[in-house]
Order: structure tokens, then sequence, then C-alpha cells
């Protein structure tokens, strides 16, 4: 609160207290007063105005620091009135009941929002899992008659994908809930998500190849094959069409980290898309141009990876291969 502002903010009340006062100096003038008490006077009006003006500007100066002050800490500006017990002037009282009602509207607003996105949540979670029943029936009813066009087998399967998605991603926002970190052998993980891709890749006529795969992780083995599961659909989903398919997956242990690098020879991803391929929505130009894309799985996989402590970065060129590196931090952290 700056002095300048605060008499700038009182300028008709200044002009005021000066023309009162220069209407004591006629009056006093009128009636012949002593020019010596017209100089008490005016000594004991001015000492009095700027006393006022002084004693205003120090409590509410104090008053509008501390608030500031507490706002620009808080994280949560909006609990910045439970930090103030009372303001000491009668304007500063009515600020604060106006920041504490305004709080608990938008407390109980939060509230009403926070329940209906719960409630959607749950319904999403127990739609998904009542459909499930279906889709693995007619899964079951492809792999009985392999005479059927093997495009309705693919498109069971994208379909059993996307579903996946919609499960895990409203799962996603509260995911620390739902994991549980213990040591995960990959080669027993990943051949849960090979046994599950297993009919589509044969479709496919894909080769699919792993190497030191019997390497243990700190993790957690259900949102891990979600993300494994993600990689490998992204393979098929983006493939050459003039090769066939070949899946690489392999793990790399270091003294402070276990890598595993999945690498497709598929059409790849552009340069001016790869810093962009984990945003929200993001499809790039193969999800344009090729196959039909949400831009949700790699954003997805992305959001997990941060909330269970592993690193995921992507190298590509284009029509030539496509490499995700997943990392798996060593450390006894989770082991206590």
């Amino acid at each position: 609160m700056r002095l300048g502002r605060f008499l700038q903010d009182r300028l008709i009340a200044l002009v005021i207290y000066i023309v009162t006062l220069a209407l004591f100096y006629i009056f006093m003038k009128a009636y012949a007063v002593d020019l010596q008490a017209f100089v008490a006077i005016l000594i004991v009006y001015v000492l009095a105005v700027s006393s006022s003006l002084c004693w205003d500007y120090f409590r509410k100066r104090d008053f509008y620091r501390k608030l500031l002050t507490d706002v620009e800490g808080l994280d949560k500006k909006y609990l910045v009135s439970e930090m103030i017990d009372h303001a000491g002037f009668y304007e500063g009282e009515i600020l604060l009941d106006v920041l504490k009602d305004c709080n608990k509207s938008m407390a109980e607003q939060v509230a009403s929002y926070r329940k209906s996105s719960n409630d959607f949540r749950e319904y999403i979670e127990m739609w998904v899992h009542e459909i499930k029943i279906p889709v693995a029936a007619i899964r079951l009813i492809c792999h009985n008659n392999p005479e059927l066009d093997h495009r309705l087998v693919q498109q069971v399967k994208l379909i059993d994908d996307d579903i996946n998605n919609v499960l895990f991603y409203s799962r996603s926002e509260h995911a620390h809930k739902d994991y549980r970190i213990k040591e995960v052998k990959l080669n027993k993980v990943f051949g849960n998500v090979a046994l599950g891709n297993r009919q589509a890749l044969q479709l496919m006529n894909a080769m699919l190849e792993t190497e030191g795969l019997d390497i243990s992780v700190m993790t957690d083995d259900k949102w891990l094959e979600f993300i494994l599961g993600q990689i490998v659909s992204n393979s098929m989903k983006y493939h050459a069409t003039d090769r066939d398919l070949h899946i690489q997956v392999f793990a790399v242990e270091s003294e402070d980290a276990v890598e595993l690098h999945c690498r497709d020879n598929g059409i790849g991803i552009p340069s001016s898309d790869l810093s962009r391929v984990f945003d929200k929505t993001f499809t790039g130009e193969n999800g344009r141009t090729g196959a039909k894309s949400t831009g949700m799985g790699l954003f997805i996989v992305k959001k997990l990876c941060d909330q269970l402590g592993h690193g995921i970065r992507i190298l590509s060129e284009v029509n030539q291969y496509t490499e995700v590196i997943l990392t798996f931090p060593k450390n006894d952290y989770y082991k206590m």
C-alpha cells in the first residue's frame, strides 16, 4: 500500500479540509480575530488532520500488506481469509466477511462438482466392466470360428483397447490409491501383454522378439501391463504396409536403473511431432493421415509413468522405426 495512492484516493477529502480551512480564515478575518489565534487554530487543525490520515494509513497498510503477503505465500489462494483473524477497521472486516463467504460458496461448488465427477467416474468404471463381458464373448466367438474375416477380429481388438483406455483414464486421476509397488518380473508382465495381443499379431504376420527380460523392477504389474499394452497397440496401429511388423523388446540393466526398450519397424514419427506425442488429444501427422487416433493413449501412459516414478521417452525416424524407452530407477524407497 503506497502513501501516494492512499492520498490520491482521499483527494476529495483533502480538498474539503483545505476549503474548510479557508472558510475559517474568512470568518476570523471578518470578525477581526487576532492573527496569532488563527495561527494556533491552523496548527491544531493541521495536526489533527495529519494525525488522522497517518493513523488511518498505517493501520490499513499493515492489514493489506499482510493480506498480499499471505496471498503470495499460499498455493491455494482462496484460503487467504482463514489466515487473518480480524482487520482492525470496519471496511477491512467487511472485506474479510466477503472473502469468507466467497470461500464458503466456492468450497460448496467444488464439493458439488467433485461428487458429480466421482459419480460419473464410478458409472464409467461400472459400464466398462459390464461392456467387457460381451466384448470378451465376441473375441471368444472369433477365436472359435477362424473362418471369420480377420478384419472383424482387429476391430474387436480396437474396441477392447479403447474400452481399457476409458477405464485407465478414469482411474489415472486417483492412481495413487489403486497401485501397489512391488518387485515385478518384466518377462511375466510382457508375457501377459503378448498373450493378450497374440491373435492380432498373428493375423498381421508380425514377429515379436524379446531379449533380457528376466529382470525384476519395482512397479505395479497391472499398470505396467496397461502401459506396455498401449505401446504394442501403437506398434500394430502404425505399422508399415510394405513390410511385416517386427517388434523388439529388450531390457538393459545399469547400476542406477533398468531400461526397457520397445522398438518396431513401423512408419515412425515425424521429428516435428516427437516433442508433443505425450500431449493430451495430440494426434500428429500419423493420426490425421493414417490410423484413426484419439491422442489419449500416450497421454495416459505418460501420466501413469509420472505417478509410478518411471521415465519414458521416444526415439523415432520416419519410415524406419519407433522406439519407446521406459526407465525404472533403482532405489530402496519402496522396499522400506
